[in-house]
């Protein structure tokens, strides 16, 4: 649970492991040290998440941090988005998008849908949903024109390959994400 206690925000642990971060008090607001945007950010419950995940795909799935964008610009029916995360691939083309939300946040077809529409500019195959609790990543099979669910994240050595995950899982939301 989260809780202001004399203006220090603790955050809730999450399935993920835990690393050092970097964290300053600026007129009783918590910030975090970025190390993908190298600045200071405003310590929210959504930026916890996205530290902590963003860090494992760089330390346990081999992602490097040059290849991820924090907060991606976008544009989709002349509206400017942002996706919480891009990784790129080596020749700097988009590969996966990731959605962050907060702990306490549940993971519906709402956020699916959410990622798909920022899905349209980038165009890529993998797209990632997570609350730091529970992590989602679909692949998209291109021959049959739908979003599979893979069993785990992939590192990056596969992603970046081209490579496809053989586990897929059956989706726990409906199917309007295959409609985008």
């Amino acid at each position: 649970m989260y809780k202001y206690t004399d203006r220090i925000f603790f955050m809730q642990a999450l399935n993920l492991p835990g690393f050092p971060l970097k964290t300053i008090n600026i007129s009783g607001k918590s910030q975090v040290f970025d190390v993908f945007r190298k600045r200071f950010v405003a310590l929210t419950p959504e930026e916890w998440v996205r530290q902590h995940f963003l860090w494992w795909l760089k330390t346990d799935k081999g992602y490097p941090a040059s290849l991820i964008a924090v907060e991606a610009s976008l544009k989709y029916n002349r509206m400017s988005r942002r996706a919480d995360a891009v990784v790129y691939d080596k020749t700097a083309k988009p590969v996966m998008i990731i959605e962050c939300k907060s702990a306490m946040q549940k993971i519906t077809q709402d956020v699916f849908d959410q990622v798909a529409r920022y899905n349209f500019p980038f165009g890529v195959s993998y797209l990632v949903v997570t609350n730091g609790i529970e992590h989602y990543c679909c692949l998209r099979d291109e021959k049959a024109g739908k979003w599979r669910f893979l069993e785990e994240i992939p590192h990056y050595s596969g992603l970046a390959a081209g490579n496809r995950l053989p586990g897929t899982t059956p989706s726990p939301f409906n199917n309007s994400l295959n409609d985008q």
